[in-house]
């Protein structure tokens, strides 16, 4: 296989316990514990810009209520992303993908970018979201992985950058989930780590594939998994695994 670029160990949501997930102060949080790699979610506003939130409705991380994808990225802007962690984040701002763009390209940084679409969006998601990411990584020499649930985003995605990497997120082994990574020229399978075993490491190390995991916060697992070959693990425990190579602290 030809070397794999980014980072074996990834900050879930930025560092997304330890501050405002999908925010820039997350980000920050898990560089200063020394990552170079970060998972966040992408979704669309009304108007179509590429902005950061994991759930489709801003009820459970702003003071807002409803479905964030029916907001301008003007209302978006504007909303406090942070006082619900702590009083110390209150006023975060929700970012725009370009905003996190500039973030992790000044800094050389990885990008794991979920592709979260609001229901009913995912085809037009991907292609607004791959079509901003060829934009803002122009001549980048590291761009980011494109991750999704949903294959019609990731097709999206495909349509509209085919050079830009992409992976496959599962949750299950679906049938016809190989199928569909094959079809999609995905380079990557993101899965939930007690997916992961040798055989399936094996499956897609011998289809040329990656093989990454979500979400990884105790240490068993973790050195299990290392131990397997995994290429990346998605974390939540950016203060208890060190991002080296074997990364696993107690």
């Amino acid at each position: 296989m030809n070397p794999w670029p980014y980072p074996p160990w990834i900050a879930h949501r930025g560092a997304g316990k330890l501050a405002p997930e999908n925010t820039l102060a997350a980000f920050r949080a898990g560089a200063a514990h020394g990552y170079r790699a970060f998972e966040c979610d992408v979704k669309l506003s009304a108007d179509g810009v590429p902005f950061l939130l994991h759930d489709d409705t801003l009820d459970r991380t702003t003071p807002e209520r409803g479905t964030a994808g029916a907001r301008s990225w003007g209302e978006l802007a504007r909303i406090d992303a942070g006082g619900w962690h702590s009083r110390g984040y209150a006023g975060e701002p929700i970012p725009s993908l370009a905003a996190i763009a500039r973030f992790v390209r000044r800094n050389g940084f990885a990008l794991d970018l979920e592709i979260k679409p609001t229901p009913g969006t995912e085809h037009a998601t991907g292609t607004a979201v791959g079509h901003a990411c060829r934009a803002l990584w122009a001549g980048d020499a590291l761009p980011p992985l494109l991750s999704s649930f949903r294959p019609d985003a990731l097709q999206g995605a495909r349509d509209a950058a085919p050079e830009m990497p992409r992976a496959l997120l599962v949750d299950t082994l679906w049938s016809g989930w190989f199928d569909v990574v094959r079809a999609l020229d995905c380079v990557a399978v993101v899965a939930n780590y007690h997916l992961m075993d040798a055989a399936l490491v094996a499956q897609l190390h011998g289809a040329g594939l990656r093989a990454l995991v979500y979400t990884v916060n105790d240490p068993a697992p973790a050195r299990q998994l290392v131990a397997l070959g995994v290429d990346g693990l998605v974390t939540d425990a950016v203060d208890r695994f060190s991002p080296g190579t074997h990364g696993v602290v107690d």
